[in-house]
């Protein structure tokens, strides 16, 4: 028998279903697809296994608009945000996010993170993820607390006005817990895939160090902290209220985050996925510090700061919900009052088994899925076209392809897959690629043309069902 939650998940997918059916004609319905990629002399950089990969899937994939889409989204990273170079021999890349000439911690961790699979099969590719890894550990050491960098390290940003400690060829100064964590996956997904260790470094070591004295700094245990932030603007999103320290919490173990994932401010500073993500990354260093350089005394540090965070969220974090249980709420202040929402922008709530905070399959995963994909989700939208998770960063109604994109890759049933698919293939608009955000009656109505995040994790989740579950792409 099945259970009232499940009868909201099938009935959602039912009538989104018929929303896909009824506004098909957004889709691109042209027989020549042809591509949107730059011409070959004008991509910033090629991957022989990246082209591979787009040959055999445009070959294997029957729906030609879904092949489409992924030969210009899958590569949009490479072809278009990377600027490679090598000082003495040493790699080093930056790369923008898409139309905004700033390089965020976060941003290119997540746009190089699908190809870290094909990088052992290409040397050029490796070497352009180590040079990644490289300038990021330049911007820590630069400013822990910083998120987004320029490529020129004397540019002045145009934030230099705000109320924080700017330096030059800093874009960016909003605190953010996955500033620091994004970095460690990508190396620690590099390493295990590759071997290669020339990119832990005594840089790399120092990065991490200042990565586990910023998360202690932030728990708030001996006041406040270094960090404060404050920005003269009518967005309330965009400042950090009692001068600059944000609303006051309880040091019960936990990370403050001034910002979400979106830039956007917390509420209350516990940002829930950021520290279960703190979690995962702070492991994962711990492993590289063990194997790559034997220095046991940092690696239990940062297993026990992790052991720490996780503790206080089975403690602060879980909340009882009326109508679905027991879930984990977005943010917390360790006194009692928590946000129950989700935002669009990883790390978020639905986003923890991608990132592997938990398997998919826990319970208090599913009743916190549950409930953050449907209207109990100030930011779960509906509409005529299309439905999914937002955020504030856009505004009301918009609706973000990298939740779209997320939902499929943390689930495990088909129709909610190929839902997925099928409502991004619907809302491109004939534009071929992915967009920050679109409107959930009418997708011609978006924000940002060019996001290389969300290209390039649409080709990773392409990708992730081909391996996975073949089937359901054959029948598209």
């Amino acid at each position: 028998m099945k259970s009232r939650r499940d009868f909201i998940k099938t009935g959602s997918l039912i009538g989104a279903a018929t929303l896909l059916s009824r506004n098909s004609l957004f889709a691109q319905r042209t027989n020549d697809f042809t591509s949107m990629r730059p011409p070959p002399a004008q991509r910033k950089f090629t991957s022989d296994a990246v082209e591979a990969v787009i040959k055999q899937m445009k070959a294997t994939l029957p729906n030609k608009e879904l092949a489409w889409l992924f030969e210009n989204c899958f590569p949009n990273t490479l072809d278009t945000t990377v600027f490679y170079e090598e000082h003495n021999g040493i790699p080093d890349t930056y790369v923008i996010t898409g139309d905004i000439d700033a390089m965020w911690l976060r941003d290119s961790s997540a746009q190089m993170h699908p190809y870290i699979s094909l990088a052992a099969k290409d040397k050029k590719l490796q070497q352009l993820i180590a040079g990644v890894i490289n300038r990021q550990v330049k911007c820590i050491l630069k400013d822990p607390y910083a998120n987004a960098f320029y490529k020129d390290e004397t540019k002045i940003s145009e934030w230099k006005d705000d109320l924080t400690d700017m330096k030059p060829g800093i874009h960016e100064r909003k605190w953010e817990i996955d500033s620091l964590c994004f970095p460690i996956r990508l190396a620690y997904g590099y390493w295990k895939t590759t071997g290669d260790t020339t990119p832990f470094t005594a840089d790399w070591k120092q990065a991490i160090q200042l990565t586990v004295q910023t998360f202690k700094e932030q728990q708030r245990k001996n006041g406040n902290g270094p960090y404060t932030f404050q920005r003269i603007t009518a967005w309330a999103t965009d400042g950090v209220p009692l001068g600059g320290y944000g609303y006051p919490v309880k040091p019960v173990g936990l990370v403050c985050s001034m910002f979400r994932p979106s830039d956007d401010a917390t509420i209350f500073p516990f940002l829930v996925p950021s520290n279960f993500f703190a979690v995962v990354s702070l492991k994962q260093a711990a492993s590289i510090l063990n194997d790559v350089y034997k220095d046991a005394a940092l690696a239990n540090a940062c297993n026990d700061l992790a052991n720490e965070i996780f503790t206080a969220l089975q403690q602060y974090a879980i909340v009882d919900h009326a109508q679905f249980g027991k879930v984990y709420a977005y943010e917390v202040n360790g006194f009692g009052s928590f946000n129950l929402m989700d935002d669009a922008n990883n790390p978020d709530l639905l986003s923890l088994p991608y990132l592997g905070a938990m398997p998919v399959t826990d319970a208090l995963y599913q009743q916190t899925r549950t409930l953050v994909l449907s209207s109990e989700n100030p930011f779960f939208f509906k509409g005529k076209v299309a439905e999914g998770i937002g955020g504030p960063h856009a505004g009301m109604d918009m609706i973000w392809p990298l939740g779209i994109i997320t939902r499929a890759l943390t689930s495990t049933d088909d129709n909610e897959i190929t839902y997925a698919i099928k409502t991004l293939i619907a809302t491109h608009v004939g534009t071929g690629f992915m967009h920050e955000s679109f409107h959930k009656d009418d997708p011609t109505k978006f924000t940002r043309k060019w996001f290389a995040w969300a290209n390039t994790l649409f080709g990773e989740m392409i990708m992730n069902v081909q391996e996975n579950k073949p089937a359901l792409l054959q029948a598209i």
